[in-house]
């Protein structure tokens, strides 16, 4: 009976102690900061997700390039970029420099990513099309200086552009093409108003940038469309300094970004990391 009510008590002792434990302290996870940017060009309220170098620090004298990511909110590509570019810049990895990223939240992309077409087919697909041309204005006009004043920027910078979101960087590249030094390009929709932009005249600034391109298992059009952009470009009087293509057929549209990325940070910033 003794030894009973001892183990009883025993127990006891050990249940509220068990009980009594505090849950552990919670806080948010933070990678970065948010900017909210009122457009006067596009009358919109647009986010901007921001990924700040290790080193970074608001007194330091340390200066970055910045990369400016398409498709950038939380729930798109900015969290797996932003891991490509943080180990990237490991001093033992020195693939690419430490850099800013800025990831572009989208409202609608259909419309920010295209150009006017004159294809009815592509109409009734993307009835909000055609707002590119304000988009970029945004880009050159409100967003990077936003950047350039708010975090110290270097003053070269870095474009990312998937599928759509490729279509509106080559867009960039070929009509405004000091926007950027370097152009990531990875399975741009170059099908959009029957491949008319392949048909653009190249800029005389063409020359100075550097341009990584890729593309996956993606489809004949695609694919073929791509392949003629590199083409296009390599083959130009006023060709790109750095100008290169990755084709990876064990990728489809759905899971190329990443990979591709990788490989073009370790193209494109080779010279400037060794």
């Amino acid at each position: 009976m003794k030894n009973t009510l001892l183990f009883l008590l025993i127990n006891g002792f050990v249940i509220c102690g068990i009980c009594q434990v505090e849950a552990p302290e919670k806080k948010p996870l933070t990678i970065g900061e948010q900017i909210t940017l009122h457009s006067q060009i596009l009358d919109q309220d647009r986010l901007l997700n921001i990924y700040l170098p290790a080193s970074y620090h608001p007194d330091s004298l340390n200066r970055y390039p910045v990369i400016y990511l398409l498709d950038g909110s939380i729930h798109e590509d900015f969290l797996h970029i932003v891991g490509l570019v943080q180990f990237g810049s490991y001093p033992w990895i020195n693939m690419l420099p430490e850099s800013i990223v800025v990831g572009i939240s989208n409202i609608d992309r259909k419309h920010d990513f295209t150009f006017p077409t004159t294809i009815e087919e592509d109409k009734k697909d993307f009835p909000t099309t055609g707002g590119s041309a304000a988009f970029i204005e945004c880009l050159g006009k409100e967003i990077q200086p936003l950047i350039e004043k708010t975090y110290p920027a270097d003053g070269t910078s870095t474009l990312i552009g998937q599928s759509l979101g490729g279509l509106v960087a080559t867009e960039i590249l070929l009509k405004h093409p000091d926007l950027f030094n370097r152009y990531m390009i990875v399975s741009p929709s170059l099908w959009w108003d029957n491949e008319s932009l392949l048909k653009f005249p190249l800029p005389e600034q063409l020359q100075t940038k550097e341009i990584y391109i890729a593309v996956g298992k993606e489809g004949e059009v695609m694919e073929n469309d791509t392949r003629a952009l590199h083409s296009l470009l390599g083959t130009a009087k006023n060709a790109p300094s750095r100008l290169y293509f990755s084709y990876f057929p064990e990728h489809d549209h759905g899971d190329i970004l990443h990979q591709a990325i990788y490989q073009g940070f370790q193209t494109l910033f080779q010279s400037t990391t060794k």
